[in-house]
């Protein structure tokens, strides 16, 4: 089937196969993992590595570098095997036989925050294609700031069945194509076999002219054929368009038995089957061994990149020293010097220049400011931006062949939008901020859950964030949103009370580098609620008091967002009954809850009745008022009305909160 090694000459066949040997060893030494992927797309990435990556084994975060994003990471030993054979540092024959192997380098899908050579995190399947999109648009954008001296790179991907089938897929390559990504180039391997069998049995779409009506190319190959692959992939980089290239393939490739079948996808192929493969291949070596010859063909392959590296690095050098310093800040991830100052001088204003508005429109006003203090910033919308009110005046929109702007209109794709936006974070040079509702989170969840898994620092601007928008309805009211994105962990989630809040959350999310942020801000008018400005940001905590009480408390009431200003009432009340009672405003539960204990215990007090007011359900509060405590929210879902009717209607006033206080205090 395959050609057999040569002493004195290395051809495709030998690279692939020693691709496929290591998958296929790693796979059965652990008794686990996906070899039927590794064997029939190692055709693909053996052209692909050898023959057209702009890469540097030596350096796999060199900011020029192609980028490859293994979209089917179920296939991770796939990449795990060219990362060690090109030579990444780290990426040893000792931890591909530690595949999935607990603290290995080679965990049962790809995770960019384990593995040096690893790109994005990848596994739930579409995840890849989509946030390829997110790196393929920064590298555009990147270009038109900065040149081709600077920023000439391609992004790969190699995405299976499954990516494709995947609703998240169709937003992905709906938004790449309009936005004519031409550096953007995927690999399809087209096998046909799912887990339940033949693909046919769930599937008949024409995926290449799904893509083509996407204002793709799209094109079909012998996935088998590396002069064929290769005519393709040079084909695809000249285009103005992104390029699937439809890889006609057999899973499990040379396997005697189940090749070609769904046996081959996500078990271990088993003694008799790995060995009639590599007889198959000509392959007459132990586990793990890899002939010399082609070791050395494989390292030359890793360092290929090595000159168009250190000339891009005298390029870089050659730059006036602002420009330098500026671009390589940004790829560093490393934040301007000016925020927290600019954030500061705004809230002095703010102080001297109160503003009752939505928290949106709050957020808004701190963009302003914020976007000429931070020039990666790069913001966008969900088809909502009228609402979500995330383009401000400076802002021009990217539009297609034309990456020089900084606001993404995303189109209906909150999914695609979030995916895309972990692309952009991880491409560095950009900090990506992306709007919808609060309740469509629901539609970005996956995404976000990426982005916290593996420490991407995006930013959720979600408004519309509880029953306060009103006569939309409860299909839009988000009561359970909050506490869900709460409960994720790396997850920050702000709900500003007014708009010095608002600016201070907005730093907060900006200064963190190790994790996205959601910004939950409000469609009606919210009073200001804050005083005092200056350089201190009391929202760091989490938690903070407000409002003290006029004597020892007999009370606190806890509150987030919307509700602080009906938690303010109900101390008036209260204090107008000589009822002591202190108001701590709540921006980030989950924040304050990562506090040290001691912070904790001196910010929820010793008042003896605590009550927490927020009109969203209950989970997550009792770790600050206990199971005993009093809420004030939501206990179902919401309903079509006027806002206010609306919190009459559900209990959640400044009446009811004194009204439960006292009754407790009386109990």
């Amino acid at each position: 089937m395959q050609d057999t090694v040569s002493a004195d000459r290395v051809t495709h066949s030998d690279l692939a196969n020693a691709v496929r040997v290591l998958a296929m060893d790693a796979v059965e030494q652990a008794k686990s993992g996906h070899p039927g992927l590794p064997m029939g797309a190692a055709d693909m990435a053996t052209v692909l590595f050898t023959k057209f990556m702009k890469y540097d084994a030596a350096d796999p975060t060199w900011p020029d570098r192609d980028r490859f994003i293994l979209s089917a990471g179920h296939g991770s030993m796939l990449l795990y095997a060219l990362l060690h054979l090109t030579g990444v540092k780290g990426m040893t024959i000792e931890e591909l036989k530690n595949f999935r192997k607990l603290d290995s380098k080679t965990p049962g899908h790809p995770e960019n925050f384990m593995t040096p050579g690893v790109e994005t995190t990848t596994g739930p399947l579409g995840q890849g294609i989509a946030t390829a999109v997110g790196f393929a648009l920064a590298e555009r954008m990147l270009n038109a700031e900065y040149g081709s001296d600077l920023v000439d790179h391609h992004t790969y991907v190699l995405a299976s069945d499954g990516d494709l089938m995947e609703g998240i897929s169709h937003e992905a390559i709906a938004l790449a194509g309009h936005l004519k990504l031409n550096r953007m180039i995927v690999l399809w391997d087209d096998n046909g076999i799912s887990i339940d069998g033949p693909l046919s049995i769930s599937d008949s779409v024409d995926q290449v002219k799904r893509f083509q009506a996407c204002g793709w190319n799209a094109v079909r190959v012998d996935g088998h054929d590396p002069k064929a692959l290769q005519r393709a992939i040079s084909r695809a980089q000249k285009s103005d368009k992104p390029t699937l290239i439809a890889c006609k393939t057999t899973i499990g490739y040379g396997a005697p038995k189940k090749a070609g079948t769904s046996k081959a996808h996500g078990e271990p192929l088993g003694a008799e089957e790995l060995a009639g493969a590599k007889t198959a291949y000509g392959w007459g070596h132990a586990p793990f061994e890899i002939p010399d010859n082609i070791r050395d063909a494989w390292a030359k392959a890793g360092k290929k990149g090595r000159r168009q590296r250190k000339a891009w690095e005298e390029r870089l050098k050659a730059l006036a020293p602002e420009k330098r310093a500026e671009f390589e800040r940004r790829v560093k991830g490393v934040r301007p010097a000016g925020l927290a100052d600019a954030v500061a001088r705004l809230k002095d204003r703010l102080v001297a220049e109160p503003q009752n508005v939505a928290t949106r429109k709050a957020s808004e006003i701190a963009l302003e400011v914020i976007t000429e203090a931070v020039p990666e910033l790069v913001l966008g919308s969900a088809d909502l931006t009228p609402s979500n009110n995330t383009k401000t005046k400076n802002l021009t929109a990217i539009s297609p062949g034309n990456y020089a702007g900084r606001y993404i209109h995303y189109g209906i794709r909150e999914h695609g939008m979030a995916a895309a936006m972990n692309g952009i974070a991880l491409h560095g040079g950009y900090v990506p901020a992306g709007a919808t509702f609060l309740v469509f989170t629901d539609y970005a969840r996956p995404a976000m859950r990426i982005a916290s898994l593996a420490g991407i620092p995006a930013v959720y601007v979600m408004t519309h964030d509880s029953i306060g928008l009103g006569e939309d309805g409860p299909t839009h009211q988000p009561v359970e949103h909050l506490a869900a994105l709460r409960s994720m962990p790396k997850m920050r989630v702000f709900r500003p009370a007014d708009a010095i809040e608002t600016a201070e959350a907005w730093q907060m999310a900006l200064e963190r580098t190790d994790g996205p942020t959601t910004l939950a801000l409000t469609r009606q008018n919210l009073p200001q609620v804050r005083k005092d400005g200056g350089a201190q940001n009391r929202s760091a905590t989490g938690a903070y008091e407000l409002s003290p009480a006029s004597g020892p408390a007999r009370a606190t009431i806890f509150a987030s967002g919307s509700e602080v200003e009906i938690a303010l009432a109900a101390q008036k009340l209260l204090e107008d009954q000589s009822f002591a009672v202190r108001v701590v405003s709540v921006p980030s539960l989950d924040l304050f809850l990562a506090q040290p204990e001691k912070v904790r215990r001196e910010i929820i007090g010793d008042a003896p009745i605590k009550v927490a007011v927020e009109a969203a359900v209950r989970f997550g509060w009792d770790s600050v008022i206990g199971p005993d405590g009093i809420f004030v929210g939501m206990h179902g879902f919401g309903a079509s009305a006027p806002y206010k009717d609306l919190y009459k209607h559900f209990g959640i006033t400044a009446e009811a909160v004194a009204e439960k206080v006292l009754r407790t205090h009386n109990l």
